[in-house]
């Protein structure tokens, strides 16, 4: 499993934990690309969630994807090895 793969793991155990809505979009050819790695549904609120790994940024198709999701009013996210353990607290907070 790749490094990424990994906190993809991660974030779908957390979002099964507070049994949130997902989905995870294929964009392989019929789909948006740039689109975030999770789309959630959590207390009525959309939550975007890119996932990276090691020193991977953001594409800046999946940042501008981010930013209309954040004008929208929801919220959204990049998570990776350092942040991925305080992602169930950041879901609860908000």
């Amino acid at each position: 499993m790749t490094p990424e793969g990994k906190v993809k793991d991660k974030v779908k155990k957390v979002l099964q934990e507070l049994n949130a809505y997902y989905v995870m979009p294929q964009t392989g050819g019929y789909g948006n690309s740039g689109v975030p790695d999770f789309i959630v549904c959590y207390r009525g609120r959309m939550i975007g969630i890119e996932c990276k790994a090691g020193d991977g940024r953001a594409t800046a198709l999946q940042l501008h994807h981010l930013s209309e999701i954040r004008r929208c009013g929801g919220k959204a996210m990049i998570v990776n090895e350092t942040n991925v353990d305080t992602l169930k607290k950041e879901l609860q907070n908000d």
